[in-house]
């Protein structure tokens, strides 16, 4: 089931929100979609799930379009959060689980497996306004997943959270790719991206500055970084031919090169002048690639 954009163009009045978008959404597997505020993620979110119409162009998953009807088959966890907080969970996410079609037996056992997978299993009769934020975004999370969608959009799925409680969730939406669902993930945080998505697009200004695989958007940059520990001053290589950054840090600096040749004519300034401890030649971050596609950090 292939989630398909072509020249998808979401216009607000003489404001283009996505411009001529055209995307390609592997099954089963994990989608990193990123950009700025305002590059026009949630637009094509809300596109993609049929919540607002597009202005030009054609949205289809498995060639079909979505619609009211499949909407069993889909899980959205928004960026803003929205749960009744008045209600007790089990009635919160039995009633919402039978709006996609399950029935109370089946939404009260998917639900209690999810809540001892989060560990919180007393959790099922509190009202969700004596929840933290963080187990509140647990609960939002179970309401997207409950029902068992094939696609599955998470908007910004992580924050507010604390690294355990990340690391709970990541394990969750792994565990949901393998078992088959095809996940759209857009995230502020570079470092989950990197680790959970194999292909990603970056937005900005409402079309793609990079889309493509990870690794082959990484082979493609061509600069890489360099890390140095040294037990001398290496300020000196701020100079060398081919170093587009440098970094000092505590112990060295870090370097950002035009390409890997470059390294080895660092290598090459560093000997003789005392102990090196580290040398580490590494691909770019995404984070690198971000700035220099789109002109801003991302955090």
């Amino acid at each position: 089931m292939t989630l398909k954009l072509n020249q998808v163009t979401k216009r607000f009045g003489n404001f283009t929100a996505v411009d001529q978008l055209n995307l390609e959404i592997p099954e089963k597997q994990i989608f990193g979609f990123l950009g700025a505020n305002g590059a026009g993620k949630t637009t094509t979110f809300r596109m993609i799930l049929g919540l607002i119409d597009q202005t030009e162009g054609e949205i289809s998953w498995n060639n079909d379009r979505i619609n009211y009807d499949k909407s069993h088959l889909i899980g959205y966890l928004p960026e803003e959060r929205g749960l009744y907080p008045k209600l007790t969970v089990k009635d919160q996410l039995v009633y919402l689980a039978k709006l996609r079609g399950m029935n109370k037996m089946d939404a009260v056992k998917e639900l209690e497996g999810w809540l001892e997978k989060f560990k919180v299993p007393d959790y099922k009769t509190k009202k969700v306004e004596e929840l933290s934020k963080g187990n509140q975004q647990k609960i939002q999370f179970i309401s997207a997943v409950i029902h068992k969608p094939k696609l599955l959009i998470l908007d910004e799925p992580f924050s507010g959270l604390d690294p355990v409680n990340v690391e709970m969730l990541k394990s969750a939406v792994i565990e949901l790719k393998e078992a088959g669902t095809s996940i759209v993930f857009s995230s502020h945080r570079m470092d989950h991206v990197e680790e959970l998505c194999e292909h990603l697009c970056i937005l900005h200004h409402g079309t793609p500055a990079v889309h493509g695989k990870l690794k082959e958007i990484k082979r493609s940059f061509g600069k890489k970084n360099v890390r140095v520990k040294a037990d001398f001053d290496v300020a000196f290589l701020k100079d060398l031919n081919g170093v587009t950054k440098y970094k000092p840090s505590s112990e060295g600096c870090d370097l950002q090169i035009a390409n890997e040749e470059v390294s080895q004519d660092v290598l090459n300034a560093l000997q003789g002048k005392g102990f090196v401890r580290t040398f580490d030649l590494e691909e770019p971050s995404l984070n690198d690639i971000f700035i220099e596609k789109v002109g801003a950090s991302y955090e």
